[in-house]
């Protein structure tokens, strides 16, 4: 039995950015009251940064994404953090991908537990709430919005997981579809796919119950409308998108992910591939497990014109399949969610190598 919790407020729809300034100013009770910002550096020139309130005695720092976070990304900051003495703000906001609202959590979560970030990952090892903290989406996908984890590599160990608690779940959202309008069309397929990818696999598992199936079946039933129509892009999509992407987030709150996501792990720490092209490359050969998603996977490629990279493992050696095994094998939850606790009996090692070189 799980006691679940989903993100308490939320905003939605076009301009509901503009709401940003009245809820961080609620939070502003004391003159000395401030605020640390993360923001993709994507948006670093953007005009959306003027909605952010952003006062003088704050903190923003831009989040670089050109490679996923790593624990030791993490560690960094917060001990910037630390040395700026600003350990107690009000409030947190997270402004961009996956990657950034990850690092908001994770910075949130540090700075009312201590430690480093390593120390942190796994399930329910968080212990005390972290800094109030508001998400701010600017492309839709990953359900990093709205999940309870915030996924960090540990490169040292080739380790992919996330600091997967209550405690790092947004306080508030702010869901504009407006924010998405820019994204490449290419890198908008990729992460959108990834809340069919959850619910696919939260569907298929031996972990899942009636709540996170409801949550699961309407994000598939959203992004099915998305990828299947003329304009994946259109306002219309985007805001379907977005709904989508919260509610496939909820779903794997209440459930576990399967084997795409352990391979695409296996991917991120060998090959630093991002997690939302990764579970691409990994579902395009998916017929094994997931046989009728897979084909539906290819319609949606087909129809939104999109393409996948190809020999990504063409030229590794035995030492990095190796590392690609133990960095897929380690993930024994969404294994045993996906094939029962005997997962390690299917995915031998031969199995697993054999997967990857057909990527």
């Amino acid at each position: 039995m799980t006691n679940s919790k989903n993100v308490l407020f939320y905003v939605f729809g076009k301009g509901s950015l503009n709401e940003l300034p009245l809820l961080i100013q609620n939070k502003r009770t004391k003159a000395d009251d401030y605020c640390i910002y993360f923001v993709d550096r994507f948006l670093a020139e953007s005009p959306v940064l003027g909605s952010l309130s952003k006062m003088e005695n704050d903190l923003l720092f831009f989040v670089d994404t050109v490679d996923e976070p790593t624990t030791a990304d993490i560690n960094r900051v917060y001990s910037e953090i630390v040395n700026s003495r600003k350990t107690h703000p009000v409030v947190i906001v997270g402004m961009g991908g996956g990657c950034t609202l990850d690092t908001a959590k994770a910075i949130s979560n540090l700075l009312t537990n201590g430690g480093r970030a390593e120390d942190y990952q796994g399930w329910d090892l968080v212990r005390v709430p972290g800094i109030y903290k508001i998400g701010i989406p600017t492309i839709s996908g990953t359900g990093a919005e709205s999940s309870r984890t915030c996924v960090m590599t540990n490169m040292e160990k080739h380790l992919k997981l996330g600091m997967n608690s209550e405690y790092t779940i947004y306080d508030q959202l702010i869901m504009d579809p407006g924010l998405s309008k820019t994204v490449e069309r290419s890198q908008y397929f990729y992460s959108g796919v990834d809340t069919y990818i959850h619910c696919i696999e939260s569907l298929g598992g031996r972990y899942r119950h009636a709540i996170g199936d409801a949550f699961s079946y309407q994000a598939l039933t959203i992004s099915r409308e998305v990828f299947g129509a003329e304009d994946m892009q259109d306002e219309g999509s985007r805001e379907k998108l977005m709904v989508a992407s919260y509610l496939g987030g909820c779903a794997i709150a209440n459930s576990y992910v399967g084997v795409v996501h352990p391979l695409s792990a296996g991917l991120s720490t060998v090959l630093k591939t991002h997690h939302c092209i990764g579970n691409c490359i990994v579902m395009n050969v998916m017929e094994e497990f997931y046989p009728r998603e897979t084909t539906e996977f290819h319609h949606f490629l087909e129809k939104q014109r999109v393409t996948l990279p190809t020999n990504v493992t063409a030229n590794l050696t035995d030492e990095d399949f190796n590392d690609l095994y133990e960095g897929t094998i380690i993930h024994e939850k969404p294994l045993a969610n996906a094939l029962g606790e005997g997962f390690r009996e299917i995915l031998t090692r031969d199995r697993v190598v054999e997967i990857f070189k057909r990527m």
